[in-house]
């Protein structure tokens, strides 16, 4: 799957009733979320416990083509604040070379007093931390680059 392809999936997607598409192939996984999904929160509420996963999207190696050259960018699927650790004075979920499993908190975007443990949907190794702590965020701004392992 190339760039194209994938623009393909967001367009159709954006065209489509549908507020969530997950693309899987060997160890690639992409998934799309539309904003609305996000506009309000479910019947039972999301807390640290209940977990709404960010949206991955595969970043290319600089002169490549190839999209899923091994890393992904994390983005914020809400608008909120950023935290990189459960508590004030708690060490942080994750630090810039630590290896991350699938379903690992990452951080917790807070929003409308609601607070939201995002995973990782990648096992590998955390490159960059793009969000500063405690500062806002908006939707789809990149939080993470982890490089697939």
């Amino acid at each position: 799957m190339n760039l194209d392809d994938i623009q393909i999936l967001i367009k159709a997607l954006e065209e489509s009733s549908l507020v969530e598409l997950v693309w899987e192939l060997d160890d690639a996984k992409l998934v799309l979320k539309k904003a609305a999904a996000y506009a309000t929160a479910p019947a039972s509420g999301v807390g640290v416990g209940g977990v709404q996963a960010a949206t991955v999207e595969p970043v290319p190696d600089s002169g490549t083509d190839d999209v899923l050259a091994g890393r992904v960018t994390i983005e914020a699927p809400m608008v909120g604040t950023f935290y990189r650790a459960p508590a004030p004075d708690a060490d942080p979920y994750v630090r810039v070379g630590d290896i991350v499993e699938v379903g690992q908190p990452l951080c917790i975007i807070e929003a409308m007093k609601l607070m939201n443990e995002i995973e990782s949907e990648v096992r590998g190794k955390v490159l960059e931390i793009l969000a500063d702590n405690a500062q806002p965020v908006e939707y789809g701004q990149p939080l993470f680059v982890i490089e697939q392992i």
